[in-house]
């Protein structure tokens, strides 16, 4: 079946799907979206909403639909599972959303899908290389939200910390979408500008414990936001949007999504949270950046608590 490029769906209505679906909305990205939930109500019921706000926004035809209406999908997004809960690591959610993960694999590869699947349900790395795997589709088409929210939140703390756009701020948070990840603070630079000569021009200086302050503030964020409101959605459907925004206008962005490795970073056998290029086709390239000794020792046992879990799925 041919794609529609301007077409997306959406499987799974929970916080982070609806607040995706908001985020599309607001975008302008797409002519027609899809809303898919096991509680059909519920697809209808954000689908309605959504749609109380069209007069307000670029034209969209917004509906809640079944697996059939996805066939012609550019970009199905994958949110459905169970809500990480306060205590719960990321990891503690793989036996409950592998099977749910199974069960929409089936119904998306029983049509005639071309396009792009994009997960973002957690653990994201994991459940990325799940659905690699189960769907038989080339890996440049099944890709995970990976780290880019988590990127965003290390931008966001280093603009505040230097006093800067954090738009302006450009580094990485690499690894696993989860407790192992990594910041690659060797790359990390402001406009161009490496990141300490930065510091040293206004006169300031990141301290090691101000980085591993930082590092640490970004990687257990989403326990903090969980332990406050119950849930997380509102940054990883701005994150998804950045995504999306890639693959529609073929941007060739740079971001750090969940790939499936094939002897990249010494590693295969998993998917990994790591720079690459996104554009019309999903995943263009997986980009090798260098990292210090240190974070490539890191990266190293991040990848390999990942294959453990993914070793436990028996797939």
């Amino acid at each position: 079946m041919r794609v529609n490029p301007r077409k997306a769906a959406i499987v799974g209505c929970g916080f982070v799907g609806a607040s995706i679906a908001f985020r599309f909305l607001q975008q302008g990205l797409f002519s027609k979206l899809v809303l898919l939930d096991v509680n059909r109500e519920k697809a209808e019921g954000e689908a309605m909403d959504l749609s109380d706000g069209l007069p307000y926004a670029s034209p969209v035809e917004i509906t809640a639909g079944n697996y059939d209406d996805i066939a012609d999908c550019a970009l199905v997004v994958i949110t459905a599972g169970a809500n990480q809960k306060p205590g719960e690591t990321r990891l503690d959610l793989m036996g409950k959303n592998i099977a749910i993960l199974r069960s929409i694999i089936g119904e998306i590869t029983a049509r005639d899908f071309g396009g792009i699947l994009l997960v973002v349900s957690n653990p994201v790395d994991v459940l990325t290389y799940a659905a690699w795997r189960l769907s038989g589709y080339p890996r440049q088409r099944v890709i995970g939200s990976g780290t880019v929210l988590d990127t965003g939140r290390l931008k966001q703390l280093l603009g505040e910390e230097l006093r800067v756009d954090s738009r302006n701020v450009h580094a990485f948070i690499v690894g696993e979408h989860g407790d192992s990840e990594l910041a690659v603070w060797s790359g990390a630079n402001v406009s161009g500008v490496d990141l300490e000569h930065f510091c040293c021009l206004r006169g300031d200086g990141l301290r090691t414990e101000d980085m591993e302050r930082l590092y640490r503030s970004v990687r257990d964020s989403a326990y903090e936001i969980i332990q406050r409101k119950g849930a997380t959605y509102y940054g990883i459907a701005m994150a998804v949007g950045r995504i999306a925004e890639a693959i529609v206008r073929d941007e060739h962005a740079v971001l750090p999504i969940s790939v499936v490795l094939e002897g990249q970073y010494g590693q295969e056998g998993l998917a990994l949270s790591l720079p690459a290029i996104v554009g019309r086709n999903g995943l263009e390239e997986i980009l090798e950046v260098p990292m210090s000794q240190g974070e490539r020792l890191a990266l190293d046992a991040s990848a390999r608590q990942l294959k453990e879990a993914i070793a436990a799925l028996k797939l």
